[in-house]
């Protein structure tokens, strides 16, 4: 399999590795509701999902290993997922994320949809934040490809 190849199965791989896992199967409804909170908890939290969506991912890899006949170099596996892995756990901290999207002058855009204070008057999947959260992941999924493509 050429290069182009390998990098095309690979990104494809781990996007819907990434969108079941973060959604469905990476992450405890607990986690997600708690993996953004301040100290010991939230990072517990979060590091749980992280290494739950990793397993999800490698999942997925060893699937597409074992019908393609891709080889990856188990280096490459590795130091990718461990890659990802630290760029989800530093956006799904939440400030950290917000903290970009302000500097960056996206911080109206991240709050675009977001329950006012105090009111739960925005139940959706449509916000700015989770919009940038999954572009911000998709990002770091193609570097992880391009890198276990190489």
């Amino acid at each position: 399999m050429t290069a182009h190849a390998a990098f095309a199965a690979t990104f494809a791989a781990l996007y819907a590795a990434h969108t079941f896992g973060d959604h469905w199967w990476g992450q405890t409804h607990h986690q997600a509701l708690h993996k953004g909170l301040p100290g010991r908890e939230g990072r517990r939290h979060c590091a749980a999902h992280v290494l739950q969506l990793a397993a999800v991912k490698a999942g997925f890899l060893a699937a597409l290993l074992a019908v393609t006949g891709l080889r990856l170099a188990p280096l490459a596996v590795a130091a990718s997922l461990l890659l990802d892995g630290i760029s989800h756990y530093w956006a799904d901290r939440r400030t950290t994320l917000a903290r970009l999207a302000k500097a960056t002058g996206k911080g109206d855009f991240y709050r675009l949809g977001a329950p006012r204070p105090g009111h739960n008057d925005a139940p959706h999947l449509g916000t700015g934040a989770y919009a940038l959260d999954q572009s911000w992941h998709v990002a770091w999924l193609f570097v992880a490809a391009l890198i276990m493509a190489a």
